[in-house]
This record gives structure tokens, C-alpha cells and sequence, in this order.
């Protein structure tokens, strides 16, 4: 049983929010993360068994069709009265038709660092999901072998001659390579590069939100790291896709390290359950100098409530939200099921679910994270834009400086529209 949070401040699920007539309210909560739908809806079953008369229900639409689902919705008439939001993007297009959430008891126990991607025009429309971090995941039991120590590594150039040990160890420590990072993976590409934008928008994600322009302020760190691993990857890295890297090199012991994070740990505990607990570590990217060392972590993923529906249905939905995160029922199935990092302070470290994630939600509580400025970029800038352009790089078929060149123009160009 994990601890409960020390800070709740209010008895929820008190069946305050049936109608005078007994008539049923009906709470759609509509989901884009696919993976997490049974427990959703284990939830919703537990909720409605302990409210009369309130039945919420989970629509699930996810794998990159979630947020024309969520339109649809809106378009036939018949909108959720819970919606996940991917970030603050989505949560300004449906900013109209948002609650401000700014009162719920939840909220006062998440972190503020967290709340401040759910601000549109000074209003709180949303609160995070989750929390999730990521840098290069790397082997444990192989930097070990390798006579590797992880908190040795102090600098940039520290982590350079980690990188070049395990090559010349490559042999006897029975690996192919020392990283598989997922050249032919937008997300990959996409995330890696938040390690190098979030110092420019001052580790903020409305910073980045509101960001005309891109100029690469520490693309020259972007380069380091990106021929750094080129030069020490499974090759060609265009052909290394997500589930190659994770699923078959990382998992079984074949590559040292590959750039992801936390959420592959359901996976990972779905191949080999011994990986996660002996082997998983995660390492801070040098990102904007080469002392200072930071994960990037965050809320992908908010929460609103629909304010355009009959005022049963929105104190229901707004309760549920409440009875979610601060009943004994909901914080278990949130970490232990769904192994989410909880985006609220007060859980004790040791009792989230693996050590990665245990190491994130420190860093997190500690503000020495990087933000998740990728989710801030312009709509399709990183799909149209700067996957093909990374990867056009490295490929060996443009120079760095085209690559800057080429995606800061775009960045701009897309973010005028």
C-alpha cells in the first residue's frame, strides 16, 4: 500500500452530487493515453459504486488520433465533461469551454512548477496528469562491469570519457554498441532536443509557448551530444526505431544507453521484471554548460473540466478529480497501476514505484529539472520540420549550420499562423 499524501485536505466522494430527483449524472472522462484506460476505468467503477447516482464513464482515443477524437466530440455536440489535454496548446483551444480549477482541493497539493502549463490568461484550465522525465536511460549492471561509477560524472567532459570507456570495453562487456538512440523516431528526436531549448526559454514551458522564435542559443551543446552518440551507435541510426532500441537492444544488455524515459518502464517490466529494479538508471544531460547536469521532466498531459454542460455533471466531474488524486483508492491505482509519477508533493520517494521514477520525482521536488519545452513547440513544427531536418544531419546529408538555419526559420514561419 503506498503512503498516502500528509496534506489532503478534504473528505471527497460524499454524495453531494446527486440531482434532487435522483436522476443519474453521467461524467464522460475522455482519455487519450490508451495504456492507462483499464485502469481508468477501474476508477470510474470504484467511483460510481461509491456515489449514487453519479456513472462516469472513460471514451478512450489515443495513438496520435486523440486530439481530432477530442473534436469530434465537441463537433457532434457531445463533449466529455473530463478531457486530457496535451499540453498548453490544447488546452488554449478549448480555453472557452474550461473550468477554472484553480479552487479544487487537488490543486493546492500539485506542483506549482506543474500548474503553470494549465494558465491560459492568468486562469488555472487544467491540472496535470502525471509526471514524466526523461535523459539517457542507461545499464547499471554494465556501467558496473565497465568499473564505471554514475555520480563520477561531474562534467560534460566527465560523461565523454564514460562514453569512449565503454567503446574500448565494447568486447568484453558483450554490447554492440554504447547508445541505440531512435534515429528514425520523431518522438526521440523531438524530446532529446528539449534538453537544449529549455535554457533558452528559461526552463519555463509558458516561456516556450509563447516563444516567437527559436535561435538555438545552445545549439552548439546540441551538436556535441548529437555526434557524440552518432559516432558510438548502432548504426545506421535512421534504422533504429523505438521498439528496436528499447525492446530488443537496451532490454537485453546489447547497448550501454538510449535516450527515453520513464514511461518505458511498463514495457521493460512486461519483458525482463528483474530489468527495472537492478539495472535502470537515468543520466542529467549537460545541456547548457558543462558543470550543471539536468533530467528534463514535466506534465505532458492536463486535465479539464467541461464548463459548458449542467452544473450536476460539472460538480461531479470536478469531484471525481478531486476523489482521483487524494482518495486511498485513486493514488494507489494512479502509482501503483498505472506507475505513474504523481504530479502532487507529499508521497515518499521510496514508495514510487521503481528508481527512475523515484530519481524524477526528486529532481521535480528539488526544481533542478529541465522543462518539457518540446510540447511547447509550434503545431507540426517538430514532425514537419525538425525530425526530417535532424535526421537529414545526421545522415551526413546537411551541416549543422543548415539544420539550425533550416528549423529556426520554420520555427518561425509555423509559429506566425
Amino acid at each position: 500500500m503506498i503512503p498516502i499524501l500528509f496534506m489532503v485536505l478534504v473528505a471527497c466522494s460524499n454524495n453531494e452530487n446527486e440531482t434532487g430527483d435522483g436522476e443519474e449524472v453521467v461524467v464522460e472522462f475522455f482519455n487519450q493515453k490508451p495504456e492507462i484506460t483499464r485502469q481508468l476505468e477501474e476508477l470510474a467503477q470504484t467511483y460510481s459504486e461509491q456515489n449514487e447516482n453519479v456513472r462516469v464513464t472513460i471514451t478512450t482515443v489515443g495513438d496520435s488520433e486523440g486530439a481530432a477524437g477530442l473534436q469530434a466530440k465537441f463537433t457532434s455536440g457531445n463533449p466529455p465533461a473530463l478531457m486530457m489535454l496535451g499540453g498548453t496548446s490544447e488546452i488554449e483551444r478549448y480555453s472557452d469551454t474550461l473550468e477554472n480549477v484553480s479552487d479544487l482541493a487537488v490543486t493546492e497539493t500539485m506542483m506549482d512548477d506543474l500548474l503553470e502549463g494549465g494558465y491560459i490568461d492568468e486562469q488555472l484550465l487544467a491540472v496535470p496528469l502525471n509526471i514524466e522525465g526523461f535523459g539517457w536511460m542507461y545499464n547499471r549492471e554494465i556501467f558496473e562491469q565497465a568499473g564505471i561509477d554514475p555520480e563520477a560524472i561531474e562534467t560534460y567532459e566527465d560523461f565523454v570519457a564514460v562514453v569512449e570507456d565503454l567503446d574500448q570495453q565494447k568486447e568484453t562487456l558483450g554490447i554492440q554498441e554504447v547508445f541505440a538512440f531512435s534515429g528514425a523516431d520523431q518522438g526521440s528526436v523531438n524530446q532529446i532536443s528539449a534538453h537544449f531549448t529549455s535554457p533558452e526559454y528559461h526552463r519555463s514551458t509558458l516561456d516556450a509557448y509563447e516563444a516567437k522564435e527559436l535561435k538555438w542559443e545552445y545549439g552548439d551543446r546540441f551538436k556535441k551530444y548529437t555526434d557524440l552518440f552518432n559516432e558510438y551507435n548502432v548504426q545506421p541510426v535512421l534504422s533504429v526505431s523505438y521498439s528496436r532500441a528499447v525492446e530488443e537492444l537496451f532490454v537485453n544488455d546489447e547497448v550501454a544507453m538510449i535516450h527515453q524515459g520513464n514511461w518505458i518502464v511498463p514495457t521493460l517490466n512486461g519483458i525482463d521484471p528483474e530489468f527495472v529494479e537492478n539495472k535502470l538508471g537515468i543520466l542529467p544531460i549537460f545541456g547548457e554548460n558543462d558543470e550543471e547536469a539536468r533530467i528534463v521532466a514535466g506534465a505532458p498531459w492536463y486535465i479539464g473540466v467541461n464548463s459548458d454542460l449542467e452544473a450536476p455533471v460539472i460538480e461531479a466531474a470536478r469531484d471525481f478529480l478531486d476523489w482521483m488524486y487524494l482518495s486511498d483508492e485513486g493514488q494507489r491505482v494512479i502509482v501503483e497501476e498505472m506507475q505513474f509519477i504523481p504530479p502532487q508533493e507529499g508521497y515518499v520517494v521510496e514508495n514510487i514505484t521503481d528508481p527512475v521514477s523515484q530519481e524524477i520525482y526528486q529532481e521535480m521536488l528539488n526544481e533542478n529539472n529541465s522543462a518539457m519545452t518540446h510540447n511547447q513547440y509550434p503545431d507540426g513544427w517538430f514532425q514537419l520540420v525538425l525530425f526530417p531536418e535532424y535526421q537529414r544531419y545526421l545522415d551526413g546529408y546537411s551541416t549543422w549550420e543548415e539544420f539550425l538555419n533550416n528549423t529556426a526559420e520554420g520555427f518561425e514561419e509555423m509559429r506566425a499562423y
